[in-house]
């Protein structure tokens, strides 16, 4: 228990072995609920999660719903599972793709964020899968894609929301056989990269009004995190929500 959360804290006391995490003040049900799940089986740590050498993330806030932000990452960190982040436009959902990626084995491999609705559907496509030589107007060489690019690391897909029906399939593809093929190539490459997804709008109803693929919302969705709203109810973390990266090895060895 403490009165200082923030994600590392929270991953080092899941990778030690502890069951749950209290934050102050402390509330009786909470306790209560924590001390009935001691009955049930413990979770090995993984190597992922003992690493000593992650680079350190620090989402700052200690209300409930954020202390829930942290124990989802902490837990989804160390597995290859893809990640749906919901929130507000501007609430911290990059920060917290960041810190999935820095607290999970894939931490020394590339971080790519794009943001989906910035690229019209075939330049997005272009600058996610590549090209080759010739595919379109203005392909002078070939070009490698961002996927290729992350191999082994994690790709942040900004506002997923925003893709066509036409890139969708695509993208579902790439999720199922975990491999790219550039436009204009017949070839399919292999590849080996996290997929953590963000949105600013209900996919639900988005599915419901046929504008979003329900296949390809399972598959980004495997394990969804949502964002808590602050007092104002229009932005999430707001000034207490900042990220800085460094690698400190001596706090981290003193945990």
């Amino acid at each position: 228990m403490t009165a200082h959360a923030s994600v590392e804290t929270v991953a080092r006391s899941v990778a030690g072995g502890a069951l749950e995490y209290l934050s102050k003040p402390l509330l009786i049900d909470e306790l209560v609920a924590l001390l009935r799940k001691l009955t049930g089986p413990r979770q090995t740590p993984s190597p992922a999660q003992k690493d000593s050498f992650a680079p350190e993330s620090a989402i700052i806030g200690r209300s409930p719903k954020m202390l829930e932000v942290y124990r989802a990452v902490a837990r989804v960190a160390p597995s290859t599972a893809s990640v749906l982040i919901s929130g507000a436009s501007g609430s911290g959902k990059e920060l917290v793709a960041r810190a999935i990626h820095a607290h999970s084995a894939r931490t020394e491999m590339p971080f790519t964020p794009i943001n989906c609705g910035s690229f019209p559907e075939t330049i997005l496509e272009s600058e996610l899968f590549g090209h080759e030589k010739g595919a379109f107007t203005g392909a002078d060489t070939s070009r490698s894609g961002l996927f290729e690019a992350t191999n082994g690391g994690t790709i942040f897909l900004d506002e997923i929301s925003e893709t066509s029906l036409s890139f969708q399939v695509k993208l579902l593809r790439v999720l199922q056989e975990q491999k790219v093929r550039r436009v204009g190539s017949n070839t399919f490459l292999p590849i080996d990269v996290r997929i953590v997804a963000a949105t600013n709008k209900d996919l639900g109803a988005l599915i419901r009004a046929g504008q979003f693929r329900e296949d390809l919302y399972y598959r980004l969705s495997v394990v969804t995190i949502q964002l808590p709203l602050s007092k104002s109810g229009r932005k999430t973390f707001r000034c207490s929500c900042s990220i800085f990266w460094s690698v400190s090895i001596n706090a981290t060895n003193a945990m």
